[in-house]
């Protein structure tokens, strides 16, 4: 996915979860910082290596991720 090229994910890195162009900085620790309530500007801030489309891939990223995945629901 073009549009998702700083999303990476390696096995000698964070366990193989997805992360930021190869560094130790997980889409969840993005997502969980956004959901906390912190700005974009607050997660720079808090991880100055890190660039506004990083948060933007992050973000795109997992709501890809919640829209395809697939829930088998119990029936009534």
């Amino acid at each position: 996915m073009a549009q998702l090229d700083r999303i990476t994910q390696q096995p000698e890195v964070m366990g193989d979860k997805t992360c930021i162009r190869g560094m130790r900085v997980t889409v969840g620790m993005i997502v969980g910082q956004i959901g906390a309530g912190h700005g974009v500007d607050e997660v720079l801030a808090d991880f100055p290596y890190l660039e506004r489309e990083d948060i933007m891939q992050a973000l795109r990223y997992a709501a890809w991720r919640a829209e395809e995945r697939e829930v088998t629901l119990a029936t009534a």
